[in-house]
């Protein structure tokens, strides 16, 4: 950190020419930085070095070996061959998810740092696309430490803050805001050609700025009051670039979601029963009351039933336990907002493989029963219309497909322009 002195002393004629020299001197060098070739070799030997690195920090016992990383950086763009690496990602998951990482001395949260701190953007999208799997194991020892000695997690602190960081100055101490219709109007498109005048008696208009965010204040430490929202805002920050994300970072975050949520209930099939086949199931079994008078349950039913309440395990607030662990995290809305954004993406988003989105309707489901067994409002609207949108997209691409099985994709009943009748010319 530079420190600048003010004052008058006698020197400070000297002082000041010998600074307008250190700045033609700065001036002169920066001239290197504004040619695009200069710039260009300097991006990719910050990357290469960057990855030579990495492959001296990634453990012995790693998947990929340093010759494999070589040649990534021997690439024309190493940092863009390294985001898209399945091998490499794969590798560095398998040391974070590591039982000692996420420690102050960690060096792989070290190379994260300050990979993220560099002003290369294809380093920086590499950094973010770990960052699923940096929540879900930190927010996992946070909840559920272990019972013996646990270990610190200031190297995973150090990076969420980096990113937070990042994001409120981005932000300029400014809200997320987004404009809402003012449902007052007999239309959402409608506005009066004469606006009433203002009266003394008439009431204030309401306001018509939703805030998404409120502005970020800068923080020093991921205190407990602070983390759904530090790990939250960097949440944020994966969305805005989660268009350039490999599909096995958005596959992995589906998955953590579906974890976060808790286990499998039967509220998750509340959209996959429709009317027609309720009906047809239970015709004529309803009485005027809308009981069954013949409805009879068979001890094969009432075990299968049984068996489902048990698997539920929700009861008092308790966490649902998969494979014996309890893996569940406190959701509140200022960390479930950013998860849900995500997951609209994974569901909806073009060029989106099907097995991401198949992660992605299962973590919306388990996050929508979640929201029920918790009575949150916020969250149980966001997650039926994400299910509801999904469920529209699905039976949208099943006609299409069954269309273009029918024919040449277009519909029967269209009719059809009449052809004009040819003209020939003929010479005489």
């Amino acid at each position: 950190m530079d420190f600048h002195l003010h004052g008058g002393s006698p020197s400070s004629s000297s002082s000041s020419s010998s600074h307008h020299r250190h700045a033609n001197n700065n001036s002169a060098s920066n001239g290197h930085s504004s040619d695009p070739m200069h710039s260009w070799w300097e991006s990719i030997s910050k990357a290469r070095s960057r990855i030579h690195l990495l492959s001296s920090l990634l453990p012995s016992s790693a998947a990929v070996d340093e010759d494999s990383l070589s040649s990534l950086a021997d690439t024309d763009r190493p940092a863009r061959s390294l985001l898209l690496s399945s091998v490499a990602y794969s590798s560095l998951s398998a040391a974070l998810a590591a039982p000692s990482s996420g420690s102050a001395d960690d060096p792989l949260c070290h190379w994260l740092y300050d990979t993220y701190l560099s002003s290369d953007p294809d380093l920086r999208l590499v950094v973010l696309s770990y960052l699923p799997l940096i929540a879900s194991v930190y927010l996992h020892r946070i909840h559920h430490p272990a019972s013996d000695a646990p270990v610190s997690l200031s190297g995973f602190e150090a990076v969420l803050l980096a990113l937070y960081t990042s994001e409120t100055k981005a932000r300029n101490g400014k809200a997320v805001t987004v404009s809402i219709p003012d449902l007052s109007q007999p239309s959402l498109y409608h506005a009066p050609r004469n606006p009433k005048s203002s009266s003394p008696n008439s009431k204030p208009s309401r306001s018509l700025i939703g805030v998404l965010s409120p502005p970020l204040e800068p923080q020093m430490a991921v205190k407990s009051t602070k983390r759904a929202c530090i790990v939250g805002v960097s949440l944020d920050c994966y969305y805005k670039q989660i268009s350039q994300m490999p599909s096995w970072s958005k596959l992995d975050f589906c998955k953590f979601a579906a974890v976060w949520a808790g286990g499998d209930c039967l509220c998750t099939s509340d959209f996959d029963r429709t009317p027609e086949n309720f009906a047809e199931k239970n015709e004529g079994r309803w009485n005027e009351n809308g009981f069954g008078d013949d409805i009879r349950i068979e001890a094969d039913d009432s075990d299968n039933v049984a068996e489902k309440v048990k698997n539920l395990a929700i009861e008092n607030g308790d966490s649902t336990e998969m494979g014996g662990e309890e893996l569940r995290i406190p959701l509140p809305w200022e960390l479930l907002q950013p998860v849900l954004r995500i997951l609209g993406h994974c569901l909806l988003g073009p060029l989106i493989v099907d097995e991401v989105k198949e992660a992605a309707s299962v973590a919306v489901r388990r996050l929508y029963a979640r929201a029920s067994h918790d009575l949150a409002p916020q969250a149980i609207l966001a997650t039926r219309s994400l299910i509801q949108l999904d469920k529209g997209a699905r039976e949208a691409a099943k006609a299409a497909a069954a269309a273009a099985a029918n024919g040449s994709g277009s519909n029967v009943n269209t009719p059809s322009k009449a052809k004009k009748p040819e003209i020939h010319l003929v010479s005489k």
